[in-house]
């Protein structure tokens, strides 16, 4: 699907109306393709906290060029400053000091990454404020750097800081293209250490996914770039959608199963499954869902029921069904796919966006509890440009777009990149976290 307004802008005529009517003027972002670097240019390192060694050491495994010295009339890919050795709230100018002197010298959907310490394992109240105070920092500027760019904050807790690798690779590569003003947690519960990657370009080699709503639009690039990495992949959907999913398989030369995960004996076919054909699962990532959208004085029963049954009730089920037979294996994932209704609410969607906030509160309620490595997290995609979404009124549709810092929808592989990277083996310190896939939308959340 093409964005047309993006292609207005573009032209002569469309630039010209920009620059005189203050019109929002999207960039086209930057988005990865295999055989490209993680990141096509020099990163700038700056702070001085416990993270430095650690930091640079990364970005020279991942390929990166790097430097602690800008050079006057250079342009730069990323920024990254160590925040962690800000001790107290009068530190925070080091954030100015910084990135001030750097920020026009930044390239075009350019990288700016955060890194601070999880406030509630800081040392000290004063650090506390300071740590806090980061949050603020990066989503303002992730709403006025523009050009494309991104910025995030990744809080990483007291002896975590060698879990860091899969995380910086994603944030400071174009697979991150619509993720910005997001903050991360490594080490804030679970297991705490990475999981080495024996194939950097193909991390999922001998895993077993399994997507549900896998036959098309976000469930279906999902399967696509968990195969791929390397990922053999199970897709499940509903009867109806048996062809569409068998072709997508097919192609894959992946795996399917058609039933409805609403059903009754659901959980307990797909784990049948599971264990009769692959003796477990690596990953699961619970992507299918429907909208059956009213205002609440209008709902009937059965619009609000089946809803909260597909989008939280049955990923509830299936979960622990397969937790419970032990058909997740060690270092596995689980991954909801929430919404950012779920987050900020909307209009005339009280039960999507009920059942959306639920699958947060499944990611909540596991996380601490997980074992062997396994971890849950969620993504809460903003406005994804899908064959859906296209039968959208127009204005609501170009609002819907508009509305976020990058002046533009997003599209279903930048949900599944973000997938990917929870999906990845080293990314074992990430767990119980939700990111937004929004562009940053400015109003709401």
């Amino acid at each position: 699907m093409s964005d047309r307004y993006q292609a207005f802008t573009s032209s002569p005529i469309g630039k010209l109306l920009v620059k005189n009517l203050g019109l929002p003027a999207p960039v086209k972002l930057e988005r990865w393709t295999e055989g490209a670097p993680l990141v096509d240019g020099t990163v700038v390192v700056g702070g001085s906290g416990r993270l430095g060694k650690t930091i640079a050491g990364t970005l020279d495994d991942l390929g990166a060029s790097n430097t602690e010295t800008a050079v006057e009339g250079q342009r730069y890919k990323a920024l990254v400053f160590d925040a962690t050795g800000l001790a107290g709230s009068s530190q925070l100018v080091q954030l100015q000091e910084f990135f001030t002197p750097l920020m026009r010298s930044l390239e075009k959907c350019a990288r700016v990454l955060v890194i601070g310490t999880l406030p509630e394992r800081a040392a000290s109240a004063e650090e506390r404020v300071a740590q806090r105070a980061l949050e603020g920092f990066t989503r303002s500027l992730g709403k006025e750097i523009g050009r494309g760019s991104t910025v995030n904050l990744v809080y990483v807790a007291p002896g975590v800081e060698d879990a860091i690798s899969s995380t910086l690779a994603f944030f400071l590569s174009p697979k991150s293209a619509y993720v910005s003003g997001q903050v991360v947690r490594i080490g804030a519960t679970g297991a705490t250490e990475a999981t080495a990657v024996a194939d950097p370009l193909k991390p999922l080699t001998g895993k077993v996914a399994i997507v549900t709503g896998a036959s098309r639009g976000i469930g279906e690039q999902i399967a696509r770039v968990l195969h791929r990495d390397g990922a053999t992949v199970l897709g499940i959907d509903v009867p109806q959608a048996a062809s569409e999913l068998q072709a997508v398989m097919r192609d894959l030369d992946g795996d399917h199963l058609t039933l409805d995960i609403t059903g009754k004996d659901a959980p307990q076919r797909i784990a049948q499954h599971v264990k009769e054909k692959f003796g477990g699962a690596d990953a699961v990532v619970h992507n299918a869902g429907i909208t059956r959208d009213r205002k609440l004085a209008n709902m009937k029963d059965d619009r609000f029921a089946s809803v909260i049954a597909v989008n939280v009730t049955a990923p509830e089920r299936i979960t622990r069904e397969l937790l419970g037979q032990g058909l997740i294996r060690a270092n596995g994932r689980i991954v909801g796919v929430s919404s950012i209704a779920g987050i900020a609410g909307n209009v005339g969607q009280t039960n999507y966006a009920a059942s959306k906030a639920g699958v947060i509160g499944l990611v909540d309620s596991l996380a601490g509890e997980l074992t062997d490595g396994i971890t849950i997290n969620a993504v809460a995609p903003g406005f994804i440009i899908t064959q859906m979404t296209a039968t959208v009124p127009f204005a609501t549709r170009e609002v819907g777009q508009r509305m976020n810092a990058m002046a533009q929808g997003g599209l279903p592989v930048d949900v599944a990149e973000t997938i990917a990277w929870y999906l990845n083996p080293g990314s074992t310190a990430v767990n119980g976290n939700v990111v937004r896939v929004c562009g940053q939308m400015m109003l709401g959340a």
